[in-house]
């Protein structure tokens, strides 16, 4: 079954292309004024109700949302939260919607790691934010890339990485090892389809950016062929 949750973050309206297919439907807290303002009933609505108010949480209860509050004093985000009701579900996809682009970068930084945590692990979890769709892949494996040539995959590593191959993209990577705190794996792009990666061992956040999303680049850069190739495929 396929789950889509919503955060309380940036939505965008054409996000609602994600809900297709979707049999559950949840808000993780205020996420639930996304799915007012699309017109839609989510299945349920998690969390500790500090981005709700109480009229908001009324009207969504009234259409048939059920409403489960937690204590504002908790070890797990709403958002994991609504992940584990999605998987105590049944669910074996999530999609993340809203999971990015809040009030507050601790949030943003905390969602990302989910997807490499153990909410990620026995289920396909991917969150999407506009033009960009974030998975995990845990070593040892392999994962297909969707985009298109010319997309942007950028590849960050949650601890090391070892055994990291790629295939189809502008700069390959034949075993290596990615660290955590390193950006070489930033901003690499597809040449050939079908393209993928793999690792060994290790937890690789992997981002595809779809092919016809803008890119800004740095005001500072310097406009060489080096520096070009540099910003496109290794580091920023």
């Amino acid at each position: 079954m396929k789950a889509v949750v919503i955060a309380n973050g940036q939505v965008e309206d054409a996000d609602r292309a994600h809900l297709g297919g979707a049999g559950l439907l949840i808000a993780a807290d205020g996420g639930g004024l996304t799915f007012e303002r699309w017109g839609i009933v989510p299945h349920a609505v998690v969390g500790d109700m500090d981005s709700l108010d109480e009229a908001a949480l009324g009207r969504l209860a009234a259409r048939g949302a059920a409403i489960e509050r937690h204590p504002g004093a908790k070890d797990e985000t709403d958002l994991e939260l609504a992940i584990a009701r999605a998987r105590a579900a049944g669910a074996s996809e999530v999609v993340l919607l809203g999971a990015f682009g809040g009030a507050r970068l601790d949030l943003t930084i905390a969602n990302a790691l989910l997807l490499a945590g153990p909410a990620g692990a026995a289920i396909d979890l991917r969150a999407e934010a506009g033009p960009d769709t974030l998975r995990a892949l845990r070593g040892p494996g392999r994962r297909p890339l969707a985009g298109r040539i010319g997309a942007t995959v950028s590849l960050v590593p949650v601890g090391t990485v070892t055994g990291v191959r790629t295939e189809g993209l502008a700069y390959p990577l034949t075993g290596d090892t990615l660290d955590l705190g390193r950006a070489r794996g930033v901003s690499n792009e597809i040449v050939a389809t079908p393209a993928a990666v793999s690792c060994d061992s290790g937890v690789l956040l992997v981002i595809e950016r779809r092919a016809d999303a803008s890119i800004v680049e740095p005001a500072c850069k310097v406009d060489t062929p080096t520096s070009r190739a540099r910003y496109r495929g290794r580091s920023i």
